[in-house]
């Protein structure tokens, strides 16, 4: 018992950074003057608007990362929206993809103007110098065994850049701030929910391919994977309450609906094993006992909700086989049987291709970031410096690619950066773990984990929530 008070901060620190939780005063999780969200108000109004403002509505987000590591990750969020946001809704900005580089600037510029990138160090001084070293060899690497060598230190910077200052901003938060962020974060996929609803109806739902529901966003594959991660949360949530709320049982089944409804087959196994293996994981990773991690395990709402959906599910057992079947066939566009098949179907090729590039370059690889078969990419330069500011590629199962791009040895170093990253997060609690799982189990079906530009700038922002959560805590103590 004495050794447990020694390791706790005084009642006085306690009371200056409040320890994240479900039961923490909702106005204390929100408290945070209106003017910091009026400029986010100002952006999404210009990017609605029109194709002129839209492209100044990356410009607007820029602008407003520069007040501080919190308006950072406000404006880096916003960024993955405007980008993903679907073309019913929006129009299109001609200068989108510099516009996002204007936004990571703007990050950046804010890490230095408000303490440096290593502020709080040793708190975060650890994750955020491993990424950089890490970012360096990338870049190296792409210098000496890429055949698209500008392309390669592009996108080796861009990453690196990124993720560096996701983790420094998220480090250098207070607590009562990253209890703050972390609440609007989850908002934000909340909102994208909720808006996405109205839409289940109405054909510009559908505008991709007609079956699999997009939303509010660009296409269901973005769709269905953002839903896959609200949903990872929103359960990570409810096992770690001692007495869920019913509304926040609902609410976890209108993520599940969602999923179903985009089709997205790698979101719904992502979710659902990125949580079963968060459950059996977690205890031994962060070396807290599960009932210390999972409360809500004997919560007997919990299990009533469960035993009413398995009861629900038996008598309405034809229907979800039917719609099960849908969601395997995406509506009859995939002709399969299991999800074995599908996978096989939709990331078979590729893994051959890819297979066949780790067998003739298996130390070196073939190049960060770029293609299995290089000539058919398509490089979009900046009409200025000629410099590469898009080079889009699809990869799926992202272990293989990243052997296949960096080598065996590289290979290793990243795999240690990537068990650093989960152990930070298992440390911070089953939602940060779940979270982080169920990002790295969407690369299965899209490797995304190294790009900024699109879908995968939010799980670099969840992957640095999630990594950072046992170093802000640790950091918490250090400083009472």
């Amino acid at each position: 018992m004495d050794k447990f008070a020694r390791a706790m901060p005084p009642p006085a620190v306690m009371a200056r950074h409040p320890a994240p939780g479900p039961n923490m005063d909702p106005a204390l999780r929100l408290r945070v003057s209106p003017w910091s969200y009026a400029p986010l108000a100002a952006a999404l109004a210009l990017r609605l608007a029109s194709e002129p403002t839209a492209d100044l509505s990356y410009l607007a987000l820029a602008f407003y990362a520069l007040a501080g590591r919190p308006h950072a990750l406000r404006a880096l969020a916003m960024s993955w929206l405007f980008t993903m946001i679907s073309p019913g809704i929006a129009p299109d900005a001609a200068y989108a993809a510099i516009g996002r580089y204007a936004v990571l600037g703007g990050a950046v510029l804010s890490m230095l103007l408000h303490g440096g990138l290593f502020r709080g160090s040793p708190r975060g001084g650890g994750i955020v110098l491993a990424t950089m070293l890490l970012g360096l060899l990338l870049i190296l690497h792409s210098n000496f065994f890429s055949p698209m060598a500008d392309v390669s230190v592009l996108k080796a910077v861009s990453w690196a850049v990124a993720m560096t200052t996701i983790f420094a901003a998220w480090t250098g938060l207070s607590q009562t701030e990253r209890v703050t962020v972390t609440a609007e974060l989850f908002g934000l996929l909340v909102l994208v929910l909720l808006a996405s609803l109205p839409l289940i109806v109405l054909p510009l739902g559908y505008l991709r391919n007609g079956t699999g529901f997009q939303g509010i966003l660009n296409h269901p594959q973005a769709f269905g994977p953002t839903m896959a991660l609200l949903g990872s949360w929103a359960t990570a949530r409810l096992l770690a309450e001692h007495r869920p709320a019913w509304s926040s049982v609902a609410f976890l089944g209108l993520c599940l609906f969602a999923v179903l409804a985009s089709e997205a087959r790698t979101a719904g196994f992502a979710m659902v094993l990125g949580v079963g293996l968060s459950v059996l994981a977690a205890p031994g990773l962060s070396g807290k006992p599960m009932r210390r991690l999972l409360p809500g395990l004997r919560s007997p709402r919990l299990w009533t909700a469960l035993f009413a959906a398995l009861l629900g599910g038996l008598m309405l057992a034809p229907v979800i086989a039917q719609r099960f079947d849908q969601y395997i066939r995406k509506s009859g566009r995939a002709e399969v049987e299991t999800f074995l098949q599908a996978y096989d179907l939709s990331r078979g090729r590729l893994m051959d291709r890819m297979w066949e590039n780790i067998a003739e370059r298996p130390l070196t690889g073939s190049g960060f970031g770029i293609a299995s078969e290089p000539a058919l990419m398509i490089v979009t330069r900046d009409p200025i410096l000629g410099l590469p500011i898009g080079a889009s590629i699809e990869k799926g199962v992202l272990p293989l690619a990243i052997v296949e791009e960096i080598g065996i040895a590289g290979s290793l170093l990243m795999g240690m950066w990537l068990f650093r990253l989960m152990r930070g997060s298992a440390r911070g609690g089953v939602a940060s773990f779940s979270v982080s799982l169920t990002a790295l189990l969407l690369n299965l079906g899209e490797a995304t984990l190294f790009s900024f530009g699109g879908f995968g700038l939010l799980l670099l922002l969840l992957l640095g929530w999630g990594g950072t959560s046992t170093q802000t805590v640790a950091g918490t103590a250090r400083h009472g």
